[in-house]
C-alpha cells in the first residue's frame, strides 16, 4: 500500500513538472519569438540602425533574448532535477549575469537619450551620435564583462579541491557563484550600485523632462511621450530588481516550506519576476513606437497569411 502511494506521488510529481515546464516554456518561446520579429523589423530599414534610440533598443532586445534563453535552459535543468558540475553551472550562471547587467545600464542610456532629445532638441543630433551610442554600448558590455571576471576570481577562492567530486548535489542556481562570504558581499554591493545608479539616472531624466514640459517653448507632445517612456523604464527597472530583492525572502521560505510548495512558489516567481519583466521591452517599443508598430504588425500579419496559405494548400 505504501509502495503504491509513493509511486502515485512520484507520477504526480513527474506530471506536475511536465505541466510546469510547458506553462513556463510557452511564454518564454512567445517572448523570444516576438523579440526576434522586432529585431528583424529593426534590421529591415536603414533608418532604424542609423538612429541611436533604435540601436540602443536593439542592444536591449539582444541582451534580454540571451538572458531569457539561458534562464529557460537553467529552469529546464532545475525542473528536470539535472545536476550539473560546478564549472558548467558556474559558466551558465555567469553568462546569465553578464546579460542581466546589460538590462539596467541600457535602460539608463535610453533614458539619457530621451532626456537629451526633449531638453536639448537642437543639440540632440550633435550629442547623441552613432559614434557616442556605439561607445556607450561598448562601455556597458565592458563593465558587465569586468564584473563577470571579478566573480570568476572570487568563485575560484572556494576550495573545490577539497570536494570529493565537482558534480553538484543540488540544482544549478545563483548560489554557485556566492560560495564565499566575499563573493556574496560583492554580489550585494554590485547590485545595489548598478540598480541605484540606473535608477538615479532614470529619475533625473524623468524630473528634467517634466520640468521642460512645463515651459512654454517645449514640445508638449514629445515631452509627454518621453515622460511615459521614462516612467515605464522605472517600472522595468523595479521589476528587473525584484528577483534580487526576493532572494533573501526565498532563502527564508526555503527553511519553513515543504520542498514541493517551495518549488511551486519558485515557478510562479520565475514567470512573474524573470520572464514578464523582460517581456515589457518589446511591448513598450514594439507596440507604442509609431515608427516600428506598422512594420511590426505587417511582419506579424505576413507570417499569419503565410501560415494560412500553407494550411489551405
Amino acid at each position: 500500500m505504501v509502495s503504491n502511494s509513493s509511486v502515485a506521488v512520484q507520477r504526480q510529481s513527474e506530471l506536475e513538472r511536465i505541466v510546469l515546464s510547458v506553462l513556463t516554456g510557452v511564454p518564454c518561446v512567445v517572448l523570444l519569438s516576438f523579440n526576434v520579429i522586432i529585431l528583424f523589423t529593426l534590421r529591415s530599414r536603414q533608418v532604424f540602425w542609423e538612429t541611436s534610440r533604435y540601436v540602443l533598443l536593439t542592444n536591449l532586445l539582444v541582451a534580454d533574448s540571451l538572458y531569457l534563453l539561458v534562464s529557460q535552459v537553467l529552469y529546464i535543468f532545475a525542473n528536470s532535477r539535472v545536476f550539473l558540475s560546478y564549472p558548467v553551472c558556474g559558466t551558465l550562471i555567469l553568462y546569465a549575469m553578464l546579460t542581466e547587467s546589460i538590462f539596467p545600464l541600457t535602460l539608463a542610456e535610453m533614458s539619457i537619450e530621451r532626456y537629451v532629445a526633449v531638453c536639448f532638441p537642437l543639440r540632440h543630433s550633435s550629442i547623441v551620435t552613432m559614434r557616442s551610442t556605439a561607445a556607450a554600448i561598448a562601455l556597458v558590455w565592458a563593465f558587465s564583462f569586468v564584473n563577470v571576471l571579478i566573480r570568476v576570481v572570487l568563485m575560484c577562492q572556494f576550495p573545490f579541491e577539497e570536494l570529493d567530486s565537482l558534480e553538484m548535489h543540488r540544482v544549478c542556481d545563483t548560489f554557485v557563484v556566492l560560495l564565499t562570504p566575499v563573493a556574496a558581499e560583492y554580489d550585494r554591493v554590485y547590485n545595489i550600485f548598478v540598480f541605484s545608479f540606473s535608477g538615479l539616472i532614470i529619475m533625473f531624466s524623468f524630473i528634467a523632462v517634466v520640468i521642460t514640459a512645463r515651459s512654454a517653448s517645449s514640445d508638449r507632445n514629445s515631452a509627454r511621450k518621453a515622460q511615459s517612456t521614462l516612467l515605464l523604464h522605472m517600472i522595468q527597472l523595479v521589476l528587473g530588481l525584484s528577483p534580487r530583492i526576493s532572494l533573501p525572502v526565498s532563502v527564508a521560505l526555503f527553511q519553513v516550506m515543504s520542498w514541493i510548495n517551495y518549488v511551486r512558489l519558485m515557478n510562479v516567481t520565475y514567470v512573474f519576476l524573470i520572464l514578464l519583466p523582460r517581456g515589457l521591452s518589446p511591448l513598450i517599443y514594439g507596440l507604442r513606437d509609431q515608427a516600428i508598430r506598422p512594420m511590426l504588425l505587417s511582419n506579424l500579419c505576413c507570417g499569419l497569411k503565410l501560415t494560412a496559405k500553407t494550411q489551405l494548400s
